[in-house]
């Protein structure tokens, strides 16, 4: 679910201002996965500019404070969604933590850092949902100590169907300030891509794993 409309159209259109993202549906990258992509999304540029991030944050923190005003614990994604959930605690005046991909092999073996307290409530600030995993394996980690997760929020998602499912089936709400959708209309729009291109674009957001079909 989009947050505020015409918040996630003008996020859509920095992001492409400040090359956070990068569109190439005849020139796709790859990742990690192997799955080819007609587009690349780096939102740690976000951090960069002030003024954006200062929107980010204050957009994040008006959604938490009229939604969950009563969640306990603001809980980044390691790494990106850390200085956003740090941003936000400090508006909202919370405490805030953030939640490694696996636990320190030295110390106190910790993967939540700041600390999450059994039985206490946390949202979570994703900086991009893409598949769900891993943002599905910071609320594995936050419900393994007994925290309970109200939301899951992020600065973008792809909104691939199996990713809102995996997080619907847990009972969970995801909430992001735009998506690839907005994005694109807003990349047509300002002359980003070509018409002959949506297509394509199209077609990776339906079937990601096996585009582009010969």
């Amino acid at each position: 679910m989009i947050i505020d409309q015409a918040f996630s159209r003008e996020l859509a259109e920095t992001l492409l201002d400040i090359n956070a993202v990068l569109l190439r549906p005849k020139e796709p990258f790859t990742w990690s996965s192997g799955w080819n992509s007609p587009i690349y999304c780096d939102n740690r540029l976000t951090i960069h500019y002030p003024k954006l991030r200062k929107n980010i944050a204050r957009h994040l923190a008006d959604f938490i404070q009229e939604k969950y005003p009563e969640t306990d614990v603001i809980t980044g994604t390691a790494t990106a969604g850390i200085p956003h959930t740090a941003w936000v605690s400090d508006i909202l005046e919370k405490p805030m933590a953030y939640v490694r991909s696996k636990a320190k092999n030295h110390g106190m073996n910790s993967q939540i850092e700041g600390g999450v307290k059994k039985g206490e409530s946390t949202v979570i600030i994703e900086d991009l949902i893409s598949t769900g995993n891993s943002v599905l394996s910071v609320v594995d980690a936050l419900e393994f100590v007994g925290a309970k997760v109200d939301a899951i929020t992020s600065l973008f998602t792809y909104g691939f169907d199996v990713a809102h499912k995996a997080i619907e089936d847990r009972g969970l709400e995801i909430y992001s300030l735009t998506d690839y959708k907005t994005l694109i209309d807003v990349a047509l729009e300002k002359g980003y891509v070509h018409k002959s291109d949506i297509e394509l674009l199209s077609q990776w957001r339906e079937h990601p794993d096996i585009w582009p079909k010969d």
